[in-house]
């Protein structure tokens, strides 16, 4: 791993392959190594051409864990991922985030489009137009010193991913507090890149990928079959319909 700085804090990314770059952006209490490298998703897009930027948000892997709700906005981490651009001297990328990342890559996508080639955001969907989103359960999963304690399946699953990942509780309690808040949907408008919206057919927790992609000019949508949340990142069909996306 190496380290840049943003916004005071000390991150940490790693970058594999040669070519045309792209950024990965991995989702909540997951790593760019569970995210990207475990799912093959580095090896694949090496293959085909592309320099893999990858990165261990704020507040997880590798990174500074701030306990502090403010640091991390959505905004805030997508100044992350331009502040990464700038310190790799690269004046643009193609971007792609999972679920988490995929609501950074969006925001990144509205506020620094002339840093962006396409824009893939997956992991999301409809839901991430709903209004006043609960975040208590997972908060309170992810704070317990009683994992045994946890009744919500959902929140236990959440538990039980930061656990294997060897997380910082507290830091992602404060990062889930935060992304959860209303999702700024007034920026979809101005996303002027190439985007593409990716969600699984089962994908309760996205919910449907088209309905996204239409409040996106030019915004279109790929439906991953028979994929939940958790089965969709590193399938076949997701991986096979992103290449083409960028290969245009």
């Amino acid at each position: 791993m190496q380290y840049f700085e943003s916004d005071g804090l000390r991150l940490a990314y790693r970058v594999e392959g040669e070519g045309s770059p792209i950024l990965l952006v991995h989702g909540f209490a997951s790593t760019h190594q569970v995210n990207w490298i475990a799912t093959s998703w580095s090896r694949t897009l090496i293959e085909a051409g592309y320099r893999v930027i990858m990165a261990d948000g704020r507040g997880h892997g590798a990174s500074d864990k701030p306990h502090d709700a403010e640091a991390y906005t959505l905004e805030a981490m997508a100044g992350d991922v331009v502040a990464l651009l700038d310190h790799l001297g690269e004046p643009g990328a193609d971007l792609m985030g999972y679920s988490m990342g995929g609501m950074v890559s969006l925001v990144a996508a509205a506020t620094y489009p002339e840093r962006f080639d396409h824009v893939i955001a997956a992991g999301v969907g409809e839901r991430l137009l709903d209004k006043d989103k609960k975040s208590t359960a997972v908060v309170e999963a992810l704070l317990t010193d009683d994992p045994a304690s946890i009744a919500n399946p959902a929140a236990k699953l959440f538990r039980t991913f930061a656990d294997q990942n060897h997380q910082d509780r507290k830091a992602l309690a404060l990062c889930f507090e935060a992304v959860r808040a209303d999702f700024p949907d007034e920026l979809l408008s101005q996303i002027t890149r190439p985007t593409l919206i990716v969600a699984g057919e089962t994908d309760d927790q996205a919910g449907p990928a088209a309905p996204l992609a239409a409040r996106i000019p030019g915004g279109r949508a790929f439906t991953i079959p028979r994929r939940d949340h958790m089965k969709a990142v590193g399938d076949r069909a997701y991986k096979e319909a992103v290449l083409k996306f960028l290969a245009e």
